[in-house]
């Protein structure tokens, strides 16, 4: 059994990174669809203006104001590295296939669906296919801003939140996690993931499995690089 050993300033510190880090992201999230309302859209596909500079630019205020802003701000509040989220070559090599398993489920929906038109990293990504048809050293730049954006930031951004809540409330039992719950069910409702259909829920299992047991996986390892593999193999590459 799971005990919470924490202290009161503990708790009161926990609570409060992840505030820090709802409100960022929340605020983000507002000023994305705000953006998208004015020309954001238009801004990603112009052409007078270098991929580069679009993908960082959007990338910065968007993909990281969501998913890296929040998580940045508390580690350097706390002086904590990345490396003691999971960060790490601590049982790296089981991490990674273990990681990976938990997308089959998502995977075989997506075929039986028809949406599986091959495999590319960040295919997802609006501006990936023009980056790809650039010139070096503008397509290598542009490919590495979306990696650290749409790959690293993302993934690594669910361990840091579920390592927070986890530490919060603690489970007794292995492989039930607070954090991993609600980092599932949060992703879910921001990728709008949702409905009562019967197909509906059936892809709302897959995403949670997705979810949760890459953060599983991250718990009982120690090691985080899975869902950030994931981000970079699977989630917007098929």
């Amino acid at each position: 059994m799971t005990k919470n050993t924490l202290d009161q300033k503990e708790r009161k510190q926990l609570s409060a990174d992840l505030w820090i880090i709802g409100i960022a992201a929340f605020l983000a999230l507002g000023g994305v669809m705000i953006a998208m309302q004015n020309g954001m859209n238009d801004f990603a596909k112009d052409t007078n203006y270098p991929i580069v500079l679009r993908v960082l630019i959007i990338g910065l205020c968007c993909q990281f104001a969501i998913s890296g802003l929040g998580i940045s701000i508390v580690c350097l509040i706390r002086k904590q590295s990345f490396r003691s989220f999971g960060l790490c070559t601590k049982n790296l090599i089981p991490a990674l296939p273990l990681s990976l398993l938990c997308c089959v489920p998502e995977f075989l929906y997506n075929l039986a669906h028809g949406l599986v038109h091959g495999w590319c990293p960040f295919r997802g990504v609006g501006t990936t296919a023009e980056a790809l048809t650039s010139a070096f050293p503008s397509n290598v730049l542009a490919l590495s801003l979306t990696a650290v954006f749409w790959g690293f930031f993302e993934g690594f951004n669910y361990a840091v939140i579920q390592d927070k809540i986890s530490r919060l409330f603690p489970s007794k039992y292995r492989f039930w996690d607070w954090g991993a719950f609600f980092c599932a069910v949060m992703c879910i409702l921001i990728h709008g993931a949702v409905g009562l259909t019967p197909d509906a829920l059936l892809q709302m299992a897959t995403v949670f499995i997705l979810i949760y047991g890459m953060l599983i996986v991250r718990k009982e390892t120690g090691n985080a690089w899975g869902c950030v593999l994931i981000f970079f193999v699977c989630w917007n590459a098929i």
